[in-house]
């Protein structure tokens, strides 16, 4: 990756053509919708491919790409999984932030280095070497890959 090139991130995947001209069924693993607003730009392993059009449709999103008009077209984008730059946003925690970080609680204690995270209905968990999850929902503040604070209830680290 050149100096100049942003990291970025899997959005979504092409499930499958749907209809005669060109469309597909796009399922978004990102909540950030704006991923296949008109004009937007999604990278795959067969190049970029410019969003045209889009729609919510069943579980996933109908999707025109510029430069793909026929059912043919669109089965051979099938599969593809695709990829976008980040979103620059205060308010987002980047999963790959949290990867190597050092979680200390509200007292200053270091209670452990994130080495996962796992996905949880109520909140996701970061993974400590130590054992402990910590749900996402107590961390205030996050300094990317280097430290991550924590205010936890009381027995949490017991």
């Amino acid at each position: 990756m050149s100096a100049t090139e942003r990291p970025t991130l899997e959005v979504g995947r092409i499930v499958r053509a749907h209809g005669l001209r060109g469309q597909v069924i796009v399922h978004l693993w990102s909540d950030r919708l704006e991923r296949l607003a008109p004009g937007s730009e999604l990278r795959s392993e067969r190049g970029h491919l410019v969003v045209t059009a889009s729609a919510p449709h069943g579980e996933g999103h109908l999707v025109s790409f510029d430069g793909v008009g026929t059912r043919e077209a669109a089965e051979s984008l099938r599969g593809l999984v695709l990829y976008a730059e980040r979103i620059e946003d205060d308010s987002v925690i980047w999963i790959d932030d949290l990867f190597g970080a050092r979680v200390v609680d509200a007292e200053g204690i270091e209670r452990g280095v994130v080495t996962g995270v796992e996905a949880n209905p109520a909140s996701d968990l970061l993974v400590l070497d130590t054992g402990h999850l910590v749900p996402l929902t107590f961390v205030t503040r996050v300094l990317a890959n280097e430290l991550i604070e924590v205010e936890a209830p009381e027995g949490l680290f017991s």
